[in-house]
């Protein structure tokens, strides 16, 4: 009777062992449908916040460079190309040396950036809404830069899209 028993429970061993052989395999096929584009897509907005961080730090030295190289600039250091790399302007930093330091900064993504520069006078609201794109880089007034760029987002299974990554940045001109 025991060596009854006991092929029983063998055939059965044998018989749920067999049927189940592929089911570990048709699990992780369709699990892996769901996980790896996860995967895919927490990695494409890791990215995407790296380069956030580089967009910021490419406003704020762009703010930098324009708060040294304002109206007052070739006084000080005697040296035009120093004011306005681009085209030599004595009066300082414009909108478009401003932007092409942007662009040369070798951040991801910094060569298709788009910057807008604006400056405002002490006397103008705070809200920069009253600001203008003309340029008024006395010392004291202030200058405000702003860096955008599309930063392509490749997730699987989602139509193509593009995140519009950007950063602002404020300071007050020294010279």
């Amino acid at each position: 009777m025991k060596t009854i028993v006991l092929n029983i429970v063998e055939r059965t061993r044998s018989l749920t062992n067999s049927n189940e052989a592929g089911g570990t395999l048709v699990e992780m096929a369709l699990s892996c449908l769901i996980l790896i584009p996860m995967l895919f897509g927490i990695i494409q907005l890791s990215i995407a916040l790296y380069c956030h961080h580089y967009a910021a730090d490419a406003a704020r030295e762009a703010t930098r460079f324009a708060i040294v190289r304002g109206q007052n600039c070739s006084t000080y250091l005697k040296s035009t190309a120093y004011c306005s790399p681009t085209d030599g302007n004595a009066s300082g930093a414009t909108a478009n040396d401003i932007a092409q330091y942007v662009k040369g900064l070798g951040y991801p993504y910094s060569a298709s950036a788009v910057t807008t520069v604006q400056w405002c006078t002490p006397g103008t609201p705070a809200t920069w809404t009253a600001c203008s794109t003309t340029r008024a880089n006395a010392a004291g007034n202030q200058v405000q830069v702003k860096v955008t760029y599309s930063y392509p987002l490749v997730i699987p299974y989602i139509k193509a899209n593009t995140l519009l990554i950007g950063s602002t940045s404020s300071m007050t001109i020294v010279q």
